[in-house]
């Protein structure tokens, strides 16, 4: 999945812009002096933009996502005359989406590049939902001269004020000489410990500087903390201890477990002691959902399995989760006879929300290593495994399709899954269809789930998809987004046409935004004002407008046809399906109630 640029068979529009810059440059210095601009490997800074771009290659960069404007427009100058490929969104969101999910699945931060002003703001909503995530991004913002800066000129705005309480930090750049090295630590920054967005404002006059200072490797400021990798041992052997005497085990794998790559700890760890594994919905793919350990995902909409063994388990080992709302419904009740092992790289998320027995800050993958060297002895937990599988036989993720009903949406999700290869990425919107993506798709690996889990961002499915694609060009990627939610990105579309972007688009499509019609069914009385969308547009036909294939399902008979065409079609392809519009989410734990109390249809709540 690490590879950035798609293969020569396919190659992308942007490459063949590229490559034909590049012979240009060619035939304008033939004959000329070696003095003359060409270009090269690495950048010759000749002034603060050719400075932020030569910052960007030091650390690594192959791919920025973005919008050229006045601003910005000195970085994307020299952005020119860099072998940085550049992906040119159709909204700054797409941008910072795209962005986001490139970091998810290449596990390097993304880029993302914005003008000023409206071309900053437009940035926000995506750097918020990489903060919640914790992912990588690095945003870079064009911002009116120092000395325009607070007399409220023609695109300004105070992008460092607006991104301060959703960064990990942001740099206002004053000075051409050092602006290389505020974005080498931007980007130092974003990737270390736990992961974050970061912004640096570009003021012009500070780009267009003159300087020769050439960029430094990443790395953090000074006065950051540096967490540390490894976990008190004292506390360590503690955990080991109340691990091989738990009788009801349970591991919680959570999205730290995929930041910090320790996807394979977990899942031996499990294997080796016998202990069943829930995920949360950011730690899908953390371990292999095929596997006989596997309970599915907890929280509102989790398995009735998941929810039923955090309810009763008598240890939890809580690795790379924050234990937000979603996943524990009212804290009091959340796994309320366990002894909690908590691990995760931020000291600060440690006894937030949950309290620990035995807090274990550190590096997901080295803490977990530490964990398996000291538990010597395996928890006797087979009639707690015998137990789980019973509440598998009773609780199975299910569903009716009768015949003369609309295609049921988790038909669709399995048909796409079975259609597929094991490693297919997912991205999602936000909504009914992200659940039915997360609960009916199996995950087996790691960097496969790409969705807005914290902030819950609707529009985030097909720009996520593009970055996806971006990041793992070999890698089928399939993005689930619903008729609302596709709405307010689907532009984005344009974008992986001119891309040449061979992505799948499945639109589950029910003429709602789908998941506020169910809470006002099961809690307002059914009065389901402003959620009815029976105005949507013909997707199909509107995909072909951008250049897309079009398709459209609206039988059962349909469905497997649509995903046929749309896989074998070389480039994007937008599936209208037409699913049941009365289908709701279930298992759900109404907000703030018990993960126990689950309801499994609209009368249970």
């Amino acid at each position: 999945m690490e590879g950035i640029h798609p293969d020569n068979d396919s190659e992308s529009m942007t490459e063949q812009h590229a490559q034909q810059r590049n012979e240009e440059q060619s035939s304008e210095t033939e004959g000329q002096s070696p003095e003359t601009e060409e270009v090269t490997d690495q950048i010759d800074v000749q002034n603060g933009a050719d400075s932020v771009i030569a910052a960007l290659e030091t650390a690594g960069v192959n791919t920025t996502f973005g919008i050229q404007g006045g601003a910005i427009m000195p970085v994307f100058d020299a952005l020119y005359h860099s072998n940085i490929t550049h992906i040119s969104m159709s909204h700054e969101q797409g941008a910072a989406h795209a962005a986001d999910a490139y970091g998810i699945v290449s596990g390097k931060p993304g880029v993302a590049m914005a003008t000023s002003g409206p071309g900053a703001t437009n940035l926000v909503t995506g750097i918020a939902d990489a903060s919640m995530d914790s992912d990588p991004i690095i945003a870079l913002t064009g911002q009116v001269t120092s000395d325009m800066v607070g007399n409220d000129a023609f695109q300004e705005t105070d992008t460092i004020g607006i991104t301060a309480p959703i960064t990990k930090g942001n740099y206002f750049a004053t000075d051409a000489d050092t602006v290389g090295e505020d974005v080498s630590e931007a980007f130092g920054l974003a990737q270390e410990g736990r992961q974050g967005p970061t912004v640096v404002d570009l003021p012009k006059d500070v780009t267009q500087g003159d300087t020769d200072a050439e960029p430094v490797e990443p790395r953090a400021p000074a006065t950051h903390d540096v967490p540390t990798a490894e976990a008190d041992q004292e506390t360590v052997d503690a955990a080991a201890e109340a691990i091989a005497n738990a009788n009801k085990p349970v591991i919680l794998s959570g999205g730290g477990v995929v930041k910090g790559d320790a996807s394979e700890e977990i899942r031996s760890f499990a294997i080796e002691h016998g202990i069943p594994v829930v995920t949360t919905m950011p730690g899908l793919g953390s371990f292999p959902e095929d596997h006989d350990l596997s309970l599915g995902m907890g929280g509102m909409h989790g398995t009735g399995t998941a929810n039923m063994a955090l309810t009763h388990a008598d240890l939890l080992l809580g690795v790379g989760t924050r234990f937000d709302d979603r996943l524990t419904g009212d804290v009091k009740t959340f796994a309320p006879g366990a002894e909690i092992i908590h691990v995760d790289i931020d000291p600060a998320e440690i006894s937030k929300n949950i309290r620990a027995d035995y807090p274990l800050a550190g590096d997901a993958a080295t803490v977990m290593q530490q964990i398996d060297a000291a538990t010597t002895e395996s928890p006797d937990a087979a009639d707690w495994r015998e137990q789980t599988d019973e509440w598998k036989r009773q609780y199975p993720m299910e569903y009716d399709a009768p015949e003369d009903r609309p295609v049921k949406p988790q038909f669709v999700v399995e048909a796409l899954d079975e259609a597929t290869p094991d490693d297919t990425i997912v991205a999602t919107g936000v909504g009914q269809h992200q659940m039915w993506a997360a609960q009916y798709w199996t995950y087996r690996e790691p960097r496969t789930w790409v969705s807005s889990n914290g902030l819950g961002t609707m529009g985030y499915g097909v720009p996520a998809a593009i970055g996806a694609k971006v990041a793992a060009p070999d890698t089928e990627v399939v993005a689930f987004e619903g008729d609302g939610s596709f709405l307010m990105t689907g532009q984005e579309i344009s974008v992986a046409v001119r891309e040449e972007l061979d992505i799948t688009v499945a639109i589950l499509n029910n003429e709602y935004v789908g998941m506020i019609r169910q809470w006002q069914d099961a809690f307002y009385e059914e009065r389901r004002y402003q959620s009815e969308w029976s105005w949507t547009p013909d997707f199909a036909k509107l995909a072909e407008a951008y250049g897309a294939q079009g398709l459209t399902a609206m039988s059962y008979e349909e469905v497997p046809e649509a995903i046929e065409a749309a896989l074998e079609y070389d480039g994007p392809s937008v599936i209208d399906f037409h699913i049941d519009p009365e289908e709701d989410v279930y298992p759900m734990v109404p907000s703030g109630g018990a993960n126990d109390q689950f309801a499994l249809e609209e009368d249970h709540l």
